[in-house]
Formats: C-alpha cells, sequence, structure tokens
C-alpha cells in the first residue's frame, strides 16, 4: 500500500515521502497515529507541490542570507565604552551591545545567540567577531572597535 508520510517516521522516511508499507502496518501503527495518510495520485501532485514551494523559500532564505553575510562582513562596529587607566573597561561588551550596534548602523536584527562571542570584551581595542545569520551559510566576521567613551564636562 503507497501511503504519505505526515511525520517523519524512523526507519521508514521523512515528512511528505511516499513509501510502500504493508497494509496491516498502516492500518494498524500508522494510520490511528496520525503519522501517515493513503496516497492518491491528487494527494501525491498536492504534497510534491508543496514540498517544491518550500524547496523554493529555503533557496531564497539562503540567498538573503548570503546577501546579509556580505553586508556585515563590510561592517566595521565602534562602540564606545567607559574605561579606566590600562585600556581597562568599566564592565564589558557583551553579545546584546554588539547586537544592538549592528541594528544602530545597518538596521538588521540579530538574535544575541548567533554572535559567536565566547567571552565578553572586557579592554579596548579590535576584534573579531562572528555572526551567524543562517544555517547554511558561513558565518560573517564582523570587526568591532572598542573605544573609550568621551567624557563630557
Amino acid at each position: 500500500m503507497e501511503i504519505i508520510l505526515l511525520q517523519d517516521v524512523e526507519k521508514l522516511g521523512s515528512k511528505g515521502e511516499v513509501a510502500n508499507v504493508a497494509e496491516g502496518y498502516a492500518r494498524n501503527y500508522l494510520f490511528p497515529r496520525r503519522l501517515a495518510e493513503k496516497a492518491t495520485p491528487g494527494r501525491i501532485a498536492q504534497v510534491r507541490q508543496i514540498m517544491e514551494e518550500k524547496a523554493a523559500q529555503a533557496r531564497r532564505e539562503a540567498e538573503r542570507a548570503d546577501e546579509t553575510r556580505d553586508m556585515l562582513s563590510k561592517t566595521v562596529l565602534t562602540i564606545p565604552v567607559p574605561a579606566g587607566s590600562g585600556e581597562r573597561l568599566f564592565g564589558s561588551v557583551t553579545n546584546q551591545d554588539i547586537a544592538d550596534a549592528i541594528y544602530g548602523a545597518r538596521k538588521l536584527r540579530v538574535d544575541k545567540r548567533n554572535i559567536d562571542l565566547e567571552d565578553p570584551i572586557k579592554l579596548l581595542g579590535s576584534y573579531m567577531v562572528k555572526v551567524h545569520v543562517h544555517s547554511t551559510v558561513e558565518p560573517a566576521e564582523v570587526k568591532v572597535i572598542v573605544v573609550p567613551e568621551e567624557h563630557k564636562v
């Protein structure tokens, strides 16, 4: 019996695939658990069209992410922070600070969890920080320059 999988089933296939299984397995296990449905020619065509649309959407997202990565790679962020003597900061520069600086410079929202910063920055200077924009695209390298904040008198 031909079925269309509605969810991933271990050792059988992934969602949207057409599989050939025993009639008892389909009737007694897959159908009651809503893991599959009976395959008809119309439904197979409909599922294939949906899968093609999802693949096209994923390609468009990857292209947009590639453009975003290129834009971020050309970005240099200057973050002014209060600093003491010896180039040490009062506090630190965190992932959230970098995400806010990216939004301020490029009007692009980046989740702070997508910024690859092992430890917070605690010294003045220049740093290369990796920013993950999409799972299929290599991370962008953003140059972050930490400068002392100007005191207002």
